[in-house]
């Protein structure tokens, strides 16, 4: 990867993957990779709602989803990120800005 890269991670909710990933459809990515995960932040003892079922689990089910943009493309594929993923509700998920330092070929 080219210098001045970064990493988005974004954990999302399963049923906003979907959506985040259509608003990243025609970003200018270098590469993207998309993980299903299990964890949990301050919504951790408490009843969800998901897919209009409730329960309560210690680890709850996310999508990591992973991108790596050039610097100048940060900030926009943030963007895109939050306005596909965002319910306003605890849980929404999380996103992480990483360095890329390089990747041998």
């Amino acid at each position: 990867m080219a210098p001045g890269m970064k990493q988005i991670i974004a954990i999302v909710r399963p049923f906003v993957a979907e959506r985040v990933l259509e608003a990243l459809r025609r970003a200018p990515l270098e590469g993207l990779s998309v993980h299903e995960v299990k964890g949990y932040g301050r919504q951790k003892s408490y009843l969800d709602k998901y897919q209009d079922t409730e329960y309560s689990l210690a680890f709850l089910p996310k999508v990591e989803i992973a991108v790596w943009v050039d610097d100048l493309r940060v900030e926009e594929t943030i963007q895109r990120i939050v306005s596909a993923a965002r319910t306003g509700r605890m849980g929404d998920g999380k996103l992480f800005v990483l360095p890329v330092s390089g990747c041998p070929s």
